[in-house]
């Protein structure tokens, strides 16, 4: 069954204050992104990776699927957002480094190659650690909906957030390719412009 449907779902859209203290770490100047944000709350910000957390961009299809993964039989994830139809994951710093080098190393190609044409490929992966900046969603959704914002589906409700390293996100990228791969689903790098977000409970992460 995917996450999203699960009954005991909790919608963690909406950033905490302690959520907010932890994005605002990662700022040059956290106390004025923190005023910043109790000004205007729906505004998006650009924060820097590399030292509170990388973010890792995959296509939202590949993504959903990932994410379903982590939560039905990994650790669960970290914050998540949605933007311009890719999936950011939030992970623990380094992970950018490491992460291609992991991933080319267990499938023999870079992500979006598949050796042989074969049809487990990882659709392109999108890196960001440290010399990079990221745009993070408001700390509440747009009033006006508007689907191109960006937006949480895992938003950040704690001062330290559990954060995936490249291990976890290495095994979540290669058993949902693997498991597309077998049940015949084209995993495209072309993913309609919007659609619905799936929210997964932050609780229950194991």
């Amino acid at each position: 069954m995917s996450a999203w449907l699960r009954d005991d779902v909790h919608h963690t859209t909406e950033v905490t204050a302690a959520g907010a203290g932890w994005l605002a770490s990662a700022a040059a100047y956290p106390r004025s992104t923190l005023a910043l944000w109790e000004t205007r709350p729906a505004a998006p910000a650009v924060l820097p990776c590399g030292s509170v957390f990388d973010v890792v961009g995959v296509e939202s299809v590949f993504g959903r699927r990932m994410l379903d993964r982590l939560w039905a039989e990994g650790p669960g994830s970290g914050p998540v957002a949605a933007h311009r139809g890719r999936m950011l994951l939030f992970t623990a710093p380094g992970t950018a480094h490491r992460l291609p080098s992991l991933l080319g190393w267990e499938v023999g190609d870079p992500p979006g190659r598949s050796p042989r044409g074969r049809g487990d490929a990882v659709p392109p992966l999108l890196c960001h650690g440290t010399g990079d900046a990221i745009t993070v969603p408001p700390l509440t959704p747009a009033p006006d909906g508007s689907g191109g914002a960006p937006r949480w589906l895992v938003a950040p409700d704690t001062r330290h957030p559990w954060l995936p390293g490249p291990e976890v996100i290495l095994w979540a990228c290669v058993r949902t390719a693997r498991a597309g791969a077998a049940a015949g689903v084209r995993m495209s790098i072309f993913p309609p412009a919007d659609q619905g977000a799936n929210v997964y409970d932050v609780s229950r992460r194991r």
